[in-house]
C-alpha cells in the first residue's frame, strides 16, 4: 500500500476547508499565511490533484478556501 505525504500548506488548506464554523476568518487567514504563501499553498495543492492525492471535487473546494481565506 503506497503513503502518500501531503505537505503542511495543503494540509492546512484541509482543515481550513474541514472546520469551517470552529474559527474566526481571521485567525484562518493569519494562520494559512504564515505557514505558506498562498501561491506555494495553491502548488501544493495543484500537485496534489496532479498525484491523485486530492480529487477533483476536493481539489476545486480546497482552491476556493485557499483563495477566499486570503483576500
Amino acid at each position: 500500500m503506497k503513503i502518500r505525504v501531503v505537505s503542511s500548506g495543503l494540509a492546512a488548506a484541509i482543515s481550513v476547508a474541514a472546520l469551517p464554523g470552529c474559527i474566526s476568518s481571521s485567525d484562518v487567514e493569519s494562520s494559512i499565511t504564515q505557514q505558506s504563501s498562498v501561491g506555494q499553498q495553491l502548488t501544493d495543492l495543484d500537485k496534489a490533484y496532479q498525484q491523485g492525492v486530492v480529487t477533483e471535487k476536493e481539489y476545486l473546494k480546497l482552491r476556493k478556501a485557499i483563495i477566499r481565506a486570503n483576500d
